[in-house]
């Protein structure tokens, strides 16, 4: 096999991977639900997490139902500080 027959084998497989590397998941019992958010609880943490129109809910979401969460995380902005000299 060639060089490049080889590098296009590595990218097919290891891409997808990577592009599905970003999606995780939390699971935990219902909060709270709002139109724009489910709360759940994990551990003694609440985790708020947006819910848009494109949201696929398989089940009805109610206070106390346990649930599995899956979301992606996407930077809105990155600021990069420069170290302060000593």
């Amino acid at each position: 096999m060639g060089r490049a027959a080889a590098l296009w084998v590595c990218l097919s497989i290891s891409t997808p991977v990577l592009a599905a590397g970003n999606v995780v998941q939390v699971t935990g019992p219902v909060l709270e639900v709002r139109e724009d958010a489910i709360v759940i609880g994990k551990g003694k943490d609440k985790w708020e997490i947006a819910r848009t129109p494109a949201t696929v809910v398989n089940g009805e979401i109610k206070r106390g139902a346990r649930v599995t969460v899956e979301y992606t995380m996407s930077a809105s902005k990155i600021e990069v500080r420069e170290d302060k000299k000593r």
